[in-house]
């Protein structure tokens, strides 16, 4: 369940939205192709290591059975 704040920000975001005058962004010029090429490298880079930090942890590993060295007398097929 969402708790009723989130419930309440997000349906009170759009009312703060059409309060702001249009414009009123001070010091924001348009980004530089460049800028904005490397801000999305970097997220790729970001989000590959993310991937594989998660598969890393997620794999499973081979490990060999305790059973393997055992014999079995009555058993047939093991031994």
């Amino acid at each position: 369940m969402v708790p009723a704040g989130n419930v309440l920000f997000l349906l009170l975001l759009p009312v703060a939205a059409a309060q702001t005058t249009p414009g009123s962004c001070s010091g924001c010029g348009p980004l530089s192709l460049l800028l904005l090429a490397g801000l999305v490298a970097a997220d790729a880079v970001v989000s590959l290591l993310v991937m594989v930090v998660v598969f890393v942890c997620v794999c499973p590993r081979s490990r060999p059975t305790q059973e393997y060295g055992k014999i079995y007398i009555n058993m047939p097929g093991r031994g």
